[in-house]
């Protein structure tokens, strides 16, 4: 039977880690077959009270704690400790369905699998507004709302586009991911924005370009908490803000340099654009929520673009080969 690594980053969210922890007692999956691994990543709260608390319900449970800011070094972190071939990479606020362990060694026990994925439901904290449904966004096998890293994709197993793998649900074999060179830098402290990647997509790209095969499983689901403070428009701009500043990432690599012509360039084209969305947006679509979004995305791009010109070392890390060291 294959063992499975799971690998949970987090930082000062106990009461949500608490209930994803919780999700993982029940697992149709044995428990002998599996080890679960915090990374607490520079966490003031009682996270690692909440962890040790678990070790009569999960035997094989370990805390690691990574003072290094930044997702992906709790999630190589995790990557460094795991005992298994499959890591399973979940986030703090997801609560997984039972069959959740289950569907992911099934798919893997495929060799030619390297990446799996399942829906990640909703748990709203409360009601949403109705403008959330407008985010929800067709694919050829389901549903999605990128937004809140939501998938809908039904109850049929299917290969997928590794793209529709989020990192709030993300399982990949441990070989790959190493080959890869691991996860780009994602998620970080506002003060350290500036060094924000575009996380996981590096891996899907990677996937797909190797002719990797990506699995849905619908056993491997979880749901994923969207909260209140998510279902505002300010939210909606500032995760608009955060990927305008992972593609400015990635299009950097993609050069290979930063070029700062291109970069004036692309900032009068940008600000065109800003000027015509913004005039839509306050004329006519005030209420559109993928406005707030655009708008955010703008901002974020530029201030990516401003930060290269303004520390030439910033582009050092921007082109590292890669984050695993």
């Amino acid at each position: 039977m294959i063992y499975l690594s799971v690998i949970i980053p987090t930082r000062n969210r106990a009461n949500l880690l608490n209930k994803a922890l919780t999700s993982l007692v029940n697992q149709t999956y044995p428990q002998q077959n599996f080890e679960v691994i915090v990374i607490d990543n520079g966490s003031t709260d009682n996270t690692k009270e909440i962890v040790e608390s678990y070790i009569q319900l999960i035997p094989q449970i370990h805390y690691i704690f990574e003072p290094e800011p930044g997702l992906h070094r709790g999630r190589h972190a995790g990557l460094n400790a795991a005992s298994g071939d499959i890591l399973v990479y979940g986030d703090d606020d997801i609560e997984a369905f039972p069959t959740w362990l289950e569907g992911i060694a099934e798919s893997f026990s495929d060799p030619s699998v390297a990446l799996v994925g399942g829906n990640n439901l909703p748990r709203y904290e409360s009601k949403p507004p109705e403008w959330v449904e407008q985010l929800w966004q067709k694919t050829p096998w389901g549903i999605t709302n990128p937004h809140y890293s939501l998938i809908d994709f039904g109850q049929e197993g299917r290969e997928i586009s590794p793209y529709y793998v989020y990192g709030c649900n993300f399982s990949i074999r441990k070989k790959t991911l190493a080959e890869i060179g691991g996860f780009h830098p994602d998620s970080m402290p506002e003060h350290l924005l500036k060094y924000r990647g575009d996380g996981e997509t590096a891996v899907s790209n990677t996937i797909l370009k190797r002719g990797f095969r990506t699995q849905f499983n619908p056993k491997a689901s979880v749901y994923h908490y969207v909260s209140n403070q998510r279902m505002k428009f300010s939210y909606l701009k500032k995760r608009g803000y955060l990927q305008g500043i992972s593609d400015s990432y990635r299009d950097i690599r993609k050069k290979g340099s930063y070029n700062f012509f291109y970069y004036l360039h692309f900032t009068l084209l940008m600000c065109l654009a800003h000027i015509r969305r913004s005039l839509k947006f306050w004329l006519k679509a005030k209420s559109d929520p993928t406005s707030y979004y655009i708008q955010g995305y703008f901002e974020g791009y530029l201030f990516h673009q401003n930060a290269m010109t303004a520390e030439p070392i910033l582009q050092e890390w921007v082109l590292k080969p890669n984050y695993l060291e």
